[in-house]
């Protein structure tokens, strides 16, 4: 196994780490949070029975907001859900530091509003880090799986010149005259002087 495998092993594991955490993390905090707005809404007279419904909605709409913010990455439209993450997030933790202050704690009301804004927050959070995680994982996949092809040299073109009208037009035929042909002269053989030495 040589080096580049086990980096992207120990890659992959520190990943799937960091998700289970991350998980795991925001799963507490959506509980917590869960658990105050569903107070908070039977505080301000919601049935009993419909009182998870509010919760479900705030930090519904958290989670919501940032799986669409992740999705649309590159689109105009995903300033939008980035609105509602930030107003989503902000309405969490006013509710739940205002159930905090509500339930009348031996802790001054700051104190409460700040504890009880830890969950929300640590939602928000986690949240957009799970996303981060998943964006940068679809990043390497599509690195990976694109290779630049090979250059290949295609031979240009020929293009055949151009040609004036005037070369393309019908040349004329031109009658074959005969000429009389002369006969040739004769040659007599002629007798040289032999040399002997």
């Amino acid at each position: 196994m040589d080096t580049a495998d086990r980096q992207s092993k120990g890659m992959r594991w520190a990943r799937w780490s960091a998700v289970l955490v991350i998980v795991t993390i925001g799963v507490a905090s959506f509980i917590l949070s869960f658990a105050a707005l569903r107070d908070l809404a039977i505080l301000a007279n919601t049935p009993h029975r419909w009182a998870w419904l509010f919760p479900v909605i705030v930090d519904g709409t958290i989670i919501q907001a940032t799986i669409s913010a992740l999705v649309l990455a590159k689109s105009p439209e995903r300033q939008w859900f980035l609105r509602v993450l930030g107003a989503g997030a902000v309405v969490s933790i006013v509710c739940n530091s205002i159930h905090a202050i509500a339930a009348g704690n031996p802790l001054p009301g700051w104190a409460c509003a700040i504890v009880a804004a830890i969950a929300p927050v640590s939602l928000l959070i986690d949240t957009h880090g799970l996303a981060l995680l998943f964006r940068a994982a679809q990043q390497d996949s599509a690195s990976v799986v694109i290779a630049e092809p090979e250059p290949v040299e295609v031979p240009a073109p020929v293009v055949a010149a151009e040609v004036p009208a005037e070369a393309l037009a019908p040349v004329p035929v031109q009658p074959v005259h005969h000429m009389p042909v002369r006969p040739a002269a004769r040659l007599l053989p002629v007798a040289a002087p032999l040399t002997v030495s």
